[in-house]
């Protein structure tokens, strides 16, 4: 499975403006909302799906990335988005660091193979240095999709 299988571009948000961790969750919910990938009146539940899965254990998974994700049965295919936090949002990783990379994923419960193909690419894809680094100095959504593309294309991997 390839970032262009399930990122939705125009959700992609460069310059998040959270300073929480159910903060950051809104904020990126809120882009698939105003890209159309979610519905306005399933919003709120989608939000307080992914909050209850961060109860299980952060999705702060180190070295400035976290991945919060859910199922939920309002999406007929599985959608995610990107984004960048220049400063860091304390999202209680494992390793205590703040979080800079989120990639935030919806799913549809009945799609449980997509789900784990997408978060298999998106482990794979973060354990190269260079890959994060060139995504943490992205400065527009353009830069993150163009780096998305490279990475389908197995430029770092």
């Amino acid at each position: 499975m390839k970032f262009s299988d399930f990122i939705s571009t125009k959700a992609i948000r460069a310059d998040l403006e959270s300073e929480s961790k159910e903060a950051v969750i809104r904020e990126l919910v809120q882009s698939l909302l105003d890209a159309g990938d979610i519905n306005a009146d399933e919003q709120e539940d989608i939000i307080a799906a992914i909050m209850k899965r961060e109860e299980l254990g952060s999705t702060g998974i180190g070295r400035g990335v976290a991945v919060p994700h859910t199922k939920h049965p309002s999406v007929d295919k599985l959608v995610g988005t990107v984004g960048i936090s220049v400063d860091g949002v304390d999202f209680n990783s494992l390793d205590g660091e703040k979080v800079q990379l989120f990639f935030l994923l919806v799913s549809p419960p009945e799609r449980p193979g997509d789900h784990l193909r997408a978060l298999e690419n998106i482990s794979r894809q973060l354990r190269d240095d260079a890959f994060c680094r060139f995504l943490k100095q992205s400065k527009t959504p353009d830069d993150i999709q163009q780096l998305l593309n490279e990475a389908d294309n197995n430029h770092f991997v």
